[in-house]
């Protein structure tokens, strides 16, 4: 199937809540006319470059321009970004309606049964493998399957990648910045989501490419894969288009618990609910001060990391799992990182990530000196290596 546009003529949706910048608008044109000729491709902008934008325009074009039998349009992601594709949705066009997939598996149930009444459902990596089987049973068609954070299904071996693969899709892009992370065996993998047997199956892959690539340094045969691929992935970088950039872009990021942590947090917040209104009831609000206060960094504790308050705790926490994405996706694009934490406990939990992730890092605190301070800073500037500064935020306004 093929929207019926004159690709040669293709513009953005007026009623777009948003200019788009020139290479934005090349993105758009670039993802339309794969589109058109029934390619998949691969967007791997730098971070903060508006892949999400450029995705919503193209799902608002589908949308102005197919009043009847539209198809859904399915959009994968890590959990901590379902809620803010959603939020960019919402803040860039007044005319799709959305759904987040989320809550029970009988709620999702429902949910799922429901999508024909909606132009975009969005769904996490971790949710979409729990619920694949009722996507097959229901045989649903998707104008569009967008792979937001790609690198999720790098593994083709996993029930990530191997779950996506089966929706049903005319059309498929992947969002990442880092199409490759460790080998060529991550790329195929995305090739194998957007366009199957593109790259031939793996075993041929591995064959005619990886194994000469890696092992003889094949340049001829690292020639003829860029040839392949180039047509579908289009990167840009800051740097590239610099002069297009305003000044300071502040993105502001949504993050949704996942069920462990949710269920914690709402269990505290009923205790401390019914224990504030008899401290309420006893001394009076002026005099409750105190408790109040505790209570609610008690909440945003349980938000940022249930351990810190919790000393059994094991589970996960989703915005730290949404931090080190930030954090990954950053330095695969050439950037370096200011974190700041109110919490230096939680400066312990987040370096055990770093550390996994073989990261290298500077920390500031209250607890370093005046002089080692100044070290840092201009260490931390001129070393490529160190990548990111965790700073607390008291530590950060003290110039003494």
């Amino acid at each position: 199937m093929k929207d019926k546009t004159n690709i040669n003529a293709l513009s953005v949706p007026d009623t777009l809540n948003k200019t788009l910048r020139d290479y934005q608008k090349i993105g758009f044109k670039w993802l339309k006319t794969l589109d058109y000729y029934q390619f998949g491709g691969i967007l791997a902008d730098d971070m903060g470059l508006g892949k999400t934008l450029q995705v919503i325009s193209i799902i608002l074009s589908y949308i102005e321009n197919s009043k009847e039998n539209k198809l859904p349009i399915m959009v994968v992601c890590p959990s901590s970004l379902s809620l803010n594709w959603k939020a960019e949705i919402e803040k860039f066009t007044n005319s799709i309606k959305s759904i987040v997939i989320s809550g029970s598996a009988s709620v999702r149930k429902e949910q799922i049964k429901d999508i024909p009444n909606y132009d975009v459902v969005i769904t996490s990596y971790d949710l979409l493998k729990r619920d694949i089987d009722l996507y097959e049973e229901l045989n649903y068609e998707f104008r569009y399957v967008i792979a937001d954070e790609a690198q999720y299904m790098k593994n083709s071996n996993t029930q990530n990648a191997k779950s996506i693969k089966k929706l049903n899709a005319i059309t498929r892009y992947a969002l990442t910045g880092t199409p490759i992370e460790n080998s060529l065996s991550e790329l195929w993998s995305i090739f194998d989501f957007l366009m199957p047997g593109y790259l031939f199956s793996y075993n041929k892959f591995r064959e005619k490419f990886e194994i000469p690539i890696i092992k003889n340094e094949a340049t001829e045969t690292m020639d003829k894969l860029r040839m392949l691929i180039e047509p579908f992935i289009l990167r840009r970088t800051k740097k590239q288009v610099l002069t297009e950039l305003p000044d300071k872009t502040v993105t502001v990021l949504n993050n949704e618990m996942d069920e462990e942590q949710q269920k914690i947090y709402l269990t505290y917040l009923a205790q401390a609910k019914e224990e504030l209104n008899e401290e309420i009831k006893l001394n009076g609000f002026e005099n409750s001060h105190i408790q109040i206060l505790s209570a609610l960094t008690r909440l945003r504790q349980i938000c940022c990391h249930p351990s810190l308050f919790l000393d059994n705790y094991k589970g996960e926490s989703s915005k730290l799992n949404q931090c080190v994405e930030i954090v990954k996706d950053a330095i695969a694009s050439g950037h370096k990182i200011l974190l700041f934490s109110t919490y230096t406990s939680m400066f312990e939990i987040i370096e055990k990530e770093l550390k996994k992730e073989k990261i290298e890092y500077f920390k500031l605190t209250g607890q370093t000196k005046v002089d080692k301070r100044i070290e840092l800073v201009e260490e931390f500037n001129k070393n490529s290596n160190i990548k990111v500064f965790l700073i607390s935020l008291k530590a950060g306004r003290n110039r003494s």
